[in-house]
């Protein structure tokens, strides 16, 4: 069995225009001064990294590998969770995303897909040359409205808009693939892949692409009132990144799994920081551990009560803490004897 590595930090939620959290250098040894061995980096923020400038210049993927490597930290993966967003976008949505992309593409949707697109695709050349083999983001999505089947949808709506997804996605998932790196969709309620069903779908719609693959995060879905840790065991061969991040659902009278257009304070199901919400970590972590995943355990802030830096602090320690050492040797082997056909042949009934 492979050994999870760990503990990774996820940027995005962190990165402001104060020190220490706006530049890279900087944020590098605030997260290693909290025992972070491994970041994983926003590729829209230029504050502390230019994906741009990365996919022309070997000497400033050197230079970041250096600031981090100095801090003693390594990249685990690169995030294009923003571009992602933006392969696909309903028509209601164009305004809301239009933040999400340079000023000279807002409200133009087809060249704001075209940026995205080139810069998934800058991200798979930068990931090969950064050494990285997962890359994390989002699917995007055209069938979000209608993810509640009333009002009825017509029929082949929903064959439809996974076509249509799949053939955005399939010049990405191939650039992926010839650089040797693996796209982990975060499977997140306002994509069109946000469960395992739809992620079933999307596979069958780009021919099984052996770089579409799963990052795996249990808060989305307990958020959806899933079974997180029978979703493992359905598609442990697929999940190739992990988000380390909490969640609870508390049931009550007057809300539930869609919330009520309330605030995250409000809702019944809200993200937590880690040890403060409802998830099982020891069997998530025993289970990846049992299926082999040998990738980086990534803590992703988000909690509406505690504050950021206090929930940063104390998610090195107990990611650490969930790492497993996997057995070397079964724990019976002092009882084992060597093979012996017929010995074994005679406790089963069969004589010669």
């Amino acid at each position: 069995m492979n050994k999870i590595k760990g503990p990774g930090i996820f940027l995005a939620q962190f990165c402001q225009d104060k020190a220490p959290f706006n530049s890279l250098e900087s944020i590098a040894h605030w997260a290693a001064s909290l025992g972070y061995k491994a970041v994983q980096i926003p590729s829209w923020d230029k504050r502390i990294f230019d994906l741009e400038l990365a996919y022309e210049s070997n000497d400033y993927c050197q230079q970041v590998q250096g600031i981090l490597h100095e801090a003693g930290l390594e990249i685990c993966e690169l995030s294009t969770h923003l571009q992602g967003q933006l392969i696909a976008v309903h028509p209601s949505y164009n305004q809301q995303l239009d933040a999400f992309a340079p000023k000279q593409v807002r409200a133009r949707p087809q060249e704001r897909f075209q940026w995205a697109t080139a810069q998934l695709k800058m991200a798979a050349k930068v990931s090969h040359k950064l050494g990285l083999r997962s890359h994390a983001s989002f699917s995007g999505s055209l069938l979000w409205p209608s993810i509640y089947p009333w009002p009825q949808r017509p029929s082949g709506l929903v064959e439809e808009g996974f076509e249509e997804l799949a053939k955005k996605w399939l010049p990405i998932l191939d650039e992926f693939a010839y650089f040797g790196v693996d796209v982990c969709f975060e499977l997140h309620p306002g994509e069109d892949l946000h469960d395992g069903v739809t992620f079933e779908r999307f596979l069958e719609a780009t021919n099984h692409h052996k770089a579409a693959n799963i990052l795996y995060d249990p808060s989305h879905f307990l958020l959806q009132q899933m079974d997180y840790l029978a979703f493992i065991d359905h598609y442990h061969e697929r999940i190739k990144a992990f988000h380390v991040k909490d969640a609870e659902f508390c049931m009550n009278g007057k809300s539930g799994v869609y919330g009520g257009y309330q605030d995250w304070q409000n809702r019944p199901g809200r993200f937590r920081s880690l040890g403060d919400g409802q998830i099982d970590f020891k069997q998530i972590f025993s289970k990846l551990t049992q299926y082999g995943f040998d990738g980086w355990a990534v803590l992703e802030w988000e909690c509406c009560i505690k504050d950021s830096e206090q929930g940063a602090k104390e998610g090195a320690p107990f990611i650490q803490q969930h790492l497993i050492q996997p057995a070397k040797r079964a724990f019976d082997d002092f009882a084992a004897s060597s093979i012996d056909i017929k010995l074994n042949r005679q406790i089963l009934g069969l004589q010669e």
